[in-house]
């Protein structure tokens, strides 16, 4: 390839690390030909060339530029899956609707999920309305942990306490205009560790 394809190179790996900062994964030759302008049969011998060169990664499929394989190494994808109720409960969403990749120093040991907020009965613990919750999957937690619920089907975000004196569980909101759920039983699907927030 000829020396004045050097930029067109240099904005290759930015175009494929500014996809995967927005998707949360490499384009496809295509994608990043439409991108770029390029052809897709022009865009993958730039991607072998620049492979040859050592300027990225690319197997005729994936592409990783270095600032990927940083991200990859201290980040793992979760799914965010649907949304969980922060008002009434909300039918469970079992689809996920995208992978967003989280700092592996926010997280200890464990599979994880994350959930999108919906409404205004945890905004005293600082969850408001779509925010996106990190959460640990669990079948236990502790009192005073905010957990996902499952009652009558229907899953619910909210702090837990246990009545053992009653044998009930009640799932509190940290929003005064709203009442307890008060249950005999409950299926914990998680327990919440972290919100993260648009500003």
């Amino acid at each position: 390839m000829r020396t004045k394809d050097e930029m067109l190179m240099m904005d290759i790996v930015a175009a494929v690390d500014g996809f995967f900062s927005q998707t949360g994964r490499t384009p496809t030759t295509r994608e990043l030909g439409t991108r770029l302008g390029l052809s897709a049969s022009t865009m993958s011998r730039y991607l072998q060339e620049m492979n040859e060169r050592g300027m990225l990664e690319y197997d005729g499929g994936k592409i990783t530029t270095e600032r990927i394989a940083k991200s990859k190494e201290n980040s793992v994808s979760i799914p965010l899956i649907g949304s969980v109720s922060c008002g009434q409960p909300l039918l469970s969403e079992e689809s996920v609707e995208s992978y967003i990749r989280i700092p592996t120093e926010w997280l200890g040991s464990g599979e994880y999920f994350l959930l999108r907020a919906n409404g205004d009965s945890m905004i005293n613990a600082g969850i408001d309305d779509d925010d996106i919750v990190i959460v640990r999957k669990a079948s236990e937690a502790d009192d005073g942990d905010i957990v996902v619920a499952l009652v009558d089907n229907e899953n619910t975000l909210k702090r837990l306490y246990r009545d053992e004196k009653h044998r009930k569980i009640i799932l509190h909101p940290e929003n005064p205009n709203y009442d307890d759920i008060i249950v005999k039983s409950c299926e914990i699907q998680g327990v919440a560790i972290k919100v993260l927030k648009d500003l």
